[in-house]
Formats: structure tokens, sequence, C-alpha cells
């Protein structure tokens, strides 16, 4: 678990040093609401979400490979991962969840500094629960 976090910290901080490269920050909405943050590297990006529901929090990392291009429209997919934190009042239990994740999705990049996305983002969840997913989100980002 230790090697797991560190890679997650270390994919974080890689893709945080190359400031030459563009970025983009907004949200994504799904289920519940996310912040979001997109930082390119060469023609793919690493993004990252900090996301939040009723009874906790997600953090969810992936790195997109960008497929296809076409004019403003990029079409991307990659793997990534995702730990949760929550607190059920209900039945008086918190815990973590840890999971690999994966993307697949399309963004439109406006010739302004505004970006458009929609994904589905499936989740399969090492530690409580199994197969899931955040659901297709629209993402809205300003890019800079």
């Amino acid at each position: 678990m230790k090697k797991f976090i560190m890679v997650i910290a270390a994919v974080l901080c890689l893709s945080s040093a190359a400031f030459a490269q563009s970025r983009a920050l907004g949200v994504r909405a799904t289920y519940g609401a996310e912040l979001s943050y997109q930082h390119s590297i060469g023609s793919n990006f690493v993004e990252a979400d900090l996301g939040w529901f009723k009874n906790g929090f997600y953090l969810t990392g992936v790195y997109d490979f960008v497929f296809a291009s076409e004019g403003n429209f990029n079409f991307y997919a990659g793997p990534g991962a995702a730990v949760g934190f929550y607190n059920d009042n209900e039945s008086d239990t918190s815990g973590i969840n840890l999971g690999i994740a994966g993307q697949l999705g399309l963004e439109y990049n406006f010739n302004i500094p505004l970006q458009l996305s929609l994904d589905w983002r499936p989740v399969f969840n090492f530690i409580h629960g199994g197969f899931g997913w955040e659901g297709i989100a629209l993402g809205i980002r300003y890019r800079f």
C-alpha cells in the first residue's frame, strides 16, 4: 500500500514539474462534483480529480493517452488509480477505498481558453467494494 501511494505521489509531482506545458482547471460533474486539474505531457495529459459526495471524498489520478485529434477535438483513454475516504453515519462505519481506474473520453478545446469534455470512468475497488464507476461526466475547464 505504501508503494501504491508513493507511485501516485510521484506521478503527481512529476506532472506538476513540467511548467512549460499547458494546464487546465475546472469542474467535472458526475453523480457528485469534482475539482479537476489537467496537465499536458507532450500530446498526452495527466488528470487529477478531487471529488466529494454526501458522506466522503475521493481523489482520482489518470494518465490519458490522446489517440486521435481532429481540429479542436481529442479522443483519449488511459489508466489510473483512485483513493476514497468515507464516513457512513447511518451504520456508524468509516473507511477507505483503494482501486484502479480507467478513463475513456472526448474533449473539445475552444479558440478561447475553455475546454469541454465528456468521459466515462470505470473503477475497480480493492478495498470495501467491487467494480463500479464514477459515471459519465461533463467537464468544464479553464486552460492556461
